[in-house]
């Protein structure tokens, strides 16, 4: 080592052999841990499979997937619309390329028929007195249906007070021949329930609401429709289970939306983006994310349905296609494009109390910072007004996961529904914790317990 004509050795002589000792330790090891990684991930997959299945869920993936579904272009992704078939075929180029297979057969399309009823022309005579038109409303799926006394229609009421729209529909779905008196307090309303004549699935029975509450001792009432077939389709792919195969875990959302309304400051669109793009994004994207995975030991299936504006047809038709026995858990995603009422890293679970499923999801997301709250929203009885509700009335621990303020949402079915009023970051949290929290369901280490019949 060279000395200075002091004698004395230099004053950084020192600083300089360490920072040799330690750029060449640093090198060795950046040279080992890079062998290691290389290693791991050779040999353990499920950690390159990680790797690469988070890089799906983020912001951007979210947007480009929104932009798509919720765009003008998509002009509201109405049923029966040409625009709700592109929806369809994009969701199913997603799910091919996500490595699903078909749930059934060669498509991911799962297509159903539907019927609807234009009216053409109604008399009625009731107690000898003839009825004005406007105050009979037939539910049918008959061309020409004669109804009198001798018919054998059982005779129901909505009273005042109770709730109309609740009411009707249960009566229009009770596979009954009714005839219905809804109380005079519901005549603004009354027009409303043309709206179960627009879809229905093939029925033998029909049902007639008469405004008033005559003494019906006698009657006649004769009326004509036109009867259509129509087809929908919802959207369905599997990614089948490692050791679990014929139990099944269900992420789902509806693709559909209103179409084209009424218009609101010249814009007559209703986007959705909100209702429920967002929950298709989520759908789509968690797809992505376990099909990169490949590491789920039961079953999981995507889906998207359709007509869930018009009534739910598309989980109706999905639900006959399953055994519920078979179904462990169902996560519905529904509007979770904005801030829950408890602010960012949050959402509520419908029907928390129902069954088990919500403290598992919980459990799984403790230390994350995101937590999951019951429906703090119960007089809205959300628990039933989604696509979780028919398999939920059939017992499985189906549930629906929001953040929408149902007392507070700006743009809900409006054409305000638009991208630009979406939190895309928190919205991307609340997939990745969606698929977080569903860890242990999927990889059959928890079972929630069932829903129980009320």
């Amino acid at each position: 080592m060279k000395r200075n004509p002091s004698g004395k050795l230099p004053k950084n002589c020192f600083d300089t052999g360490t920072q040799f000792f330690l750029s060449y330790f640093q090198n060795i090891m950046r040279i080992r841990i890079s062998a290691l990684a290389a290693f791991l991930l050779v040999f353990y997959p499920d950690i390159a499979s990680a790797q690469k299945a988070g890089d799906v869920l983020t912001p951007a993936t979210t947007r480009t997937t929104l932009q798509f579904l919720a765009s003008d272009a998509m002009k509201g992704r109405a049923v029966f619309s040409p625009e709700i078939d592109k929806a369809a075929s994009m969701i199913a180029e997603s799910f091919k390329k996500s490595g699903l297979q078909p749930l059934k057969g060669d498509s991911f399309l799962q297509s159903f028929s539907v019927y609807s009823a234009a009216f053409k022309d109604l008399s009625a005579i009731i107690d000898q007195k003839e009825v004005p038109k406007d105050n009979i409303i037939v539910i049918t799926g008959a061309p020409e249906l004669s109804v009198t006394e001798q018919s054998g229609y059982k005779i129901e009421s909505v009273k005042s007070g109770e709730n109309f729209f609740r009411k009707a529909s249960e009566l229009v779905h009770n596979n009954k021949n009714t005839i219905v008196l809804v109380d005079a307090s519901f005549a603004a309303s009354f027009k409303r329930l043309i709206v179960f004549k627009r879809i229905f699935f093939k029925r033998d029975y029909s049902t007639l609401f008469i405004l008033g509450n005559p003494a019906m001792k006698t009657f006649s009432i004769n009326a004509s429709h036109t009867i259509k077939e129509r087809r929908l389709a919802n959207v369905a792919g599997i990614l089948p289970g490692r050791s679990k195969k014929e139990e099944y875990v269900i992420f789902s959302a509806h693709y559909d939306h209103l179409g084209i309304g009424q218009p609101e400051n010249g814009d007559s669109i209703y986007n959705g983006a909100n209702d429920d793009a967002s929950g298709t994004t989520a759908v789509l994207m968690l797809a992505d994310y376990f099909g990169k995975l490949k590491n789920n030991e039961r079953s999981i299936i995507f889906t998207t349905f359709t007509a869930e504006e018009s009534g739910g047809f598309g989980s109706q038709y999905f639900s006959k296609q399953l055994n519920p026995a078979a179904i462990t858990a169902m996560l519905n995603i529904e509007m979770i494009g904005t801030d829950s009422k408890w602010g960012k890293n949050s959402a509520y679970i419908t029907g928390f109390e129902k069954s088990g499923l919500g403290a598992i999801l919980q459990k799984n997301l403790k230390g994350t910072g995101f937590e999951f709250y019951p429906d703090p929203y119960p007089d809205q009885q959300l628990f039933y007004r989604s696509d979780n509700a028919t398999l939920a009335k059939l017992g499985v621990p189906a549930h629906t996961i929001s953040t929408s303020k149902m007392d507070n949402e700006p743009h809900y079915h409006k054409p305000g529904d638009e991208i630009e009023t979406l939190d895309l970051d928190n919205m991307t949290e609340i997939i990745r914790s969606i698929g977080l929290s569903a860890k242990t369901i999927i990889s059959g280490e928890d079972t929630p317990s069932r829903v129980k019949e009320e």
